[in-house]
């Protein structure tokens, strides 16, 4: 079975191949429309006008509406997870998150990672694995960083034979 299932993911991706210190740019970016932020902003019922309600940002210095925190932080971290959790078990730990420039609706989001530690597992098929995350806009600005720390497949018992 599990032979079957490693077909689907990537080959470079298991916890044997991490390398502390290794940086990576993800491929992928993303635009940030409006959908993203008004459909999780209301589905966990966060009240800040600044997320929905363009009349009132129009008085602001933004001028316009901001991307919820949460969505930029979950977008940066799933354009990561391809390169950095596809072969995961388990997301363990999430720390240090920090939401450091403003996002809007129409801004693209870039994502890059650092291995900063590997380490066993209490389990034979898979080890740990910590990573630093960064997404930037468009133009390079800093937007988000935070930690992740991943429980990853160990190639020697999930990868293909």
């Amino acid at each position: 079975m599990s032979e079957a299932i490693s077909k689907l993911t990537g080959r470079g991706n298991y916890f044997e191949d991490f390398v502390v210190g290794a940086k990576m740019r993800h491929a992928r970016g993303t635009t940030i429309g409006e959908i993203e932020n008004q459909m999780l902003t209301k589905l966990v019922l966060n009240t800040a006008d600044g997320h929905f309600n363009e009349h009132r940002m129009q008085s602001t210095n933004f001028k316009t509406r901001l991307v919820f925190g949460l969505v930029t932080g979950s977008v940066c971290i799933g354009l990561a997870t391809q390169d950095t959790g596809e072969n995961a078990l388990a997301e363990l730990e999430l720390d240090g998150i920090r939401f450091t420039s403003p996002v809007f609706h129409g801004d693209t989001l870039y994502a890059y990672s650092e291995v900063l530690e590997k380490r066993d597992a209490d389990r034979d098929d898979a080890g740990i694995v910590r990573f630093k995350h960064w997404g930037t806009k468009q133009d390079g600005t800093v937007v988000f960083e935070g930690e992740r720390t991943v429980l990853v497949k160990r190639r020697s018992h999930w990868g293909n034979k």
